[in-house]
């Protein structure tokens, strides 16, 4: 099934080439009925993405991973989304057995102590409940972007996700930034206001800052970190 899966790639690329976002989105959802799912941390991509989903009924879930260190903003947009449109976005949630037993025996701040323990945390609150949401389904679409870190310069819209068995598709990956925004404004759709404060990548609240000019994207992700890949793992290549 994954070989089927994985071999639709090339026509799936024909078929969307020369569609507009809101058509694509449509397309997969009626190609793959029950099998498409959109990540959502509530960014600008997202929440772009989950409008063209939601204004049109489309038959695609949203789900978002709460790893319980998120933004009081965040969990502020999620609300007016789902009052906006009528919806209910999916949360998953770390296992409890991992996360207890990793802060009671580590500390709730040890992913500041080195990078083995940041990504051991990211995988209890990340990794893990992202394969719990995408089994079974076989489209992932996902707010990926060129501009976010030189290590997605080289992606496709379509691609295969070897570590999940999925189709992964990045739909913005060639919109910028200003884009973004102008989508945003044109159709009133809601959004984290820490984007305004200098934060282009918002995760955790203990892992995040706003970026100072002249950063690149990732900067405010795991700052402390130096001469790291700046990736939680949920997009392993």
């Amino acid at each position: 099934m994954n070989d089927e899966l994985k071999s639709s790639i090339g026509a799936l690329k024909d078929s969307i080439e020369d569609l507009e976002l809101p058509q694509s989105l449509a397309l997969l959802a009626g190609l793959f009925p029950g099998k498409v799912t959109l990540s959502s941390s509530f960014s600008w991509e997202d929440q772009v993405l989950s409008h063209f989903v939601l204004a049109a009924h489309l038959d695609i879930e949203i789900f978002t991973l709460d790893t319980g260190r998120l933004f009081p903003e965040t969990y502020t947009v999620w609300s007016k989304t789902n009052d906006r449109y009528q919806t209910r976005i999916k949360a998953y949630y770390p296992n409890q057995g991992d996360i207890e037993k990793y802060v009671n025996e580590r500390g709730p701040n040890a992913f500041y102590n080195s990078v083995a323990e940041r990504k051991s945390c990211c995988f209890i609150r990340k990794v893990e409940p992202l394969k719990r949401a995408l089994k079974g389904k076989s489209i992932w679409i996902t707010g990926l972007r060129a501009e976010h870190s030189p290590e997605r310069q080289d992606l496709q819209a379509l691609e295969w996700d070897e570590g999940n068995s999925i189709i992964k598709y990045n739909p913005l990956l060639r919109t910028s930034a200003i884009e973004l925004k102008k989508i945003i404004g044109d159709y009133s759709i809601p959004y984290n206001p820490l984007h305004d404060k200098g934060f282009v990548s918002i995760g955790c609240a203990p892992c995040t800052r706003a970026i100072l000019p002249g950063e690149d994207f990732r900067a405010g992700r795991w700052w402390w970190e130096e001469n790291t890949k700046k990736e939680c793992g949920i997009h392993a290549r």
